[in-house]
């Protein structure tokens, strides 16, 4: 049996902007399928082999946490499945929607934020993530993007620093702000009472959005504050894929150590990027890791990782 970090699919985040992606999908296929982590804790996600940019399922993971306090929601999926969410989450319970968390700002986890807040739900990121989309709604294709909706902008924000606390539901729900890894505004949510820690999109194949503030050193630094938070019976739930536990991270940290070497050493006997990418450093890995070898942009995922790499070494990061 492959190790979990093996099973980890779909790596490359859907992009800010329109995604043909997106686009590609019939999401009239889409079915949301729930899942029971705890008592008053659920996960939802689309059903797999629909969307080309995560296999195993389509969009992001979202969680529920139900109770007679109202729901908490962590992500918001495509927009385009927002009445299918809402009939799921209608299925665990019929109090209202209070609050919505992001993880980051990629669209398969907060293109639906609008319909969620027009449902009266109150919306909580990272101010990098806030100021993100602002950044989306002054663009000249900001009509083509759900993510310049103003109302689907967060209300409640926060940088990095002592964890914003939730307690409602008999939990305990934090909010804790990862230096820039995945993108510049990641949070991962940790429910203290049942043990379960949403991590976002920072685990899996490395897709580290440059773009957006992403960072080698910061995915890094994520990946150790998860293992220092997690105890060995945590469930880790990423926003895609196989839910994991502590020691799973090791061998996929290793991973990313493995690669920024061989790219520092290329980069030190003067190879350009062309002939990094060239020499398929990856190779090793991408037998193994779904969603190295998937299109993303000119090339693969692998090569996206290791130019996000190679830049970030060359400029000294």
């Amino acid at each position: 049996m492959k190790p979990a970090w093996l099973l980890v699919a779909g790596l490359a985040a859907a992009p800010l902007a329109t995604s043909g992606f997106a686009q590609q999908m019939d999401f009239n296929k889409v079915q949301i399928i729930t899942d029971q982590m705890a008592p008053n804790l659920y996960m939802l996600s689309g059903s797999g082999g629909l969307d080309p940019s995560h296999d195993d399922a389509a969009g992001g993971r979202i969680g529920v946490l139900a109770g007679p306090d109202g729901i908490l929601m962590v992500d918001s999926q495509y927009a385009q499945l927002t009445d299918k969410v809402v009939e799921a989450i209608r299925r665990i319970s019929a109090a209202p929607i209070r609050y919505l968390v992001n993880t980051h700002i990629h669209r398969d986890h907060t293109a639906g934020n609008a319909n969620f807040a027009r449902l009266g739900a109150m919306i909580l990121a990272r101010e990098e993530l806030r100021e993100g989309m602002v950044r989306i709604s002054k663009s000249p294709n900001a009509s083509a993007n759900p993510l310049s909706d103003p109302a689907g902008f967060p209300v409640i924000t926060y940088g990095m620093g002592t964890p914003l606390k939730i307690r409602m539901n008999g939990e305990v729900v934090e909010l804790i702000p990862i230096r820039a890894a995945h993108t510049g505004g990641d949070t991962i949510i940790r429910f203290e009472n049942v043990n379960v820690i949403m991590i976002g999109d920072f685990y899996g194949y490395p897709y580290i959005d440059v773009a957006n503030g992403g960072s080698l050193k910061g995915m890094l630094e994520g990946l150790d504050a998860t293992m220092e938070l997690a105890g060995p019976d945590t469930k880790l739930v990423p926003g895609h894929g196989t839910i994991i536990k502590r020691e799973d991270i090791v061998p996929y940290r290793d991973m990313i150590f493995a690669v920024r070497e061989k790219v520092q050493q290329s980069i030190a006997q003067g190879k350009t990027l062309q002939d990094v990418l060239a020499a398929k450093i990856t190779a090793p890995f991408d037998a193994k890791v779904p969603g190295g070898l998937q299109p993303a942009g000119a090339g693969t995922s692998a090569d996206r990782f290791v130019t996000a790499v190679y830049q970030q070494l060359k400029g000294g990061g």
